[in-house]
């Protein structure tokens, strides 16, 4: 097996669709489908039961994920040791959240334009680790979202978003304009798997024990709303299908995007990175008004 056709496979297992994943890796469908199918014949087992609405893992799907996560952190970890021995000029970024985000666009055009020589390797991960690998040694430095455990990693917060609960679009509560947590309290929630950061999962679970799936993705989130009604929280702001809703929590605290890297990192490239980060996620002024730095 190619690590290529597991990254490709990975994509599509935690977005469960096809044309999310293909927009993902930056590539088109059909080459994406030809490489699942390859793969499917390779381990002689369907990986994936397809339907119009996405696609679901199979039971052999399921048990190839978690060993095609662990050996794509492992070629990750083996490459980042090699590039430092070696002596290249590499910085690798975790990143958790959403790609489009116009302050993590501004920080990718700014971050080239101060440091055109330095190979850039972006690692997108999933909802479990909310440090994008960086206690493990698979990131320099992350772009994600507090609240975690920070002992041993110095924080810098770029920007607070609100937080709204997502929704059926045919839900009761959709119509809202707003809500509040006790107004959810017996509905289910999405979980993290076991030994999530606690911070992180009682934040996402508005401060309480709740119950309901083990989800891993965004995709898989919303797909857990789609399907089984069950809601969960989201940063204010984005795209959602139409088949969904999202109203704001007047009771929840915002959600912090931040910057982390490790306590006592002293490498120049990743200090520049916060430095450009905080500058590049600094809300703009509106059109053909100056703020008071350029007056």
């Amino acid at each position: 097996m190619e690590l290529r056709t597991l990254r490709y496979f990975v994509a599509v297992a935690e977005e469960l669709h096809f044309g999310r994943a293909a927009t993902r890796l930056h590539m088109s469908q059909p080459p994406l489908s030809r490489a699942i199918k390859q793969l499917e014949a390779e381990v002689g087992a369907p990986l994936f039961v397809r339907s119009p609405a996405g696609v679901t893992l199979t039971p052999v799907g399921t048990v190839l994920l978690d060993e095609a996560r662990a050996l794509l952190e492992h070629a990750d970890r083996l490459r980042i040791r090699v590039s430092a021995a070696a002596g290249v000029a590499t910085i690798t970024v975790g990143i958790l959240g959403d790609g489009t985000d116009p302050g993590m666009t501004r920080l990718a055009a700014a971050y080239r334009q101060r440091h055109p020589g330095v190979d850039i390797r972006i690692r997108d991960t999933d909802l479990t680790d909310p440090t994008c690998g960086l206690r493990a040694g698979l990131v320099d430095i992350a772009l994600t979202r507090a609240p975690f455990d920070e002992s041993a990693l110095t924080v810098r917060t770029l920007r607070a978003d609100s937080v709204g609960v997502v929704l059926r679009a045919d839900d009761p509560l959709a119509g809202r304009t707003e809500l509040r947590l006790a107004e959810l309290g017996d509905r289910h929630w999405f979980q993290f798997p076991q030994g999530t950061d606690p911070l992180w999962q009682a934040y996402w679970n508005g401060g309480r024990p709740r119950r309901g799936p083990v989800v891993r993705a965004v995709q898989e989130c919303l797909q857990a709303v789609l399907w089984n009604g069950t809601v969960g929280l989201a940063p204010l702001g984005h795209d959602l299908p139409a088949e969904l809703a999202v109203v704001p929590l007047t009771d929840m605290a915002p959600s912090r995007v931040v910057a982390v890297w490790n306590e006592g990192d002293t490498n120049p490239l990743i200090r520049s990175f916060a430095e450009i980060a905080t500058a590049a996620y600094r809300p703009r002024a509106p059109m053909g008004r100056r703020t008071a730095e350029e007056s």
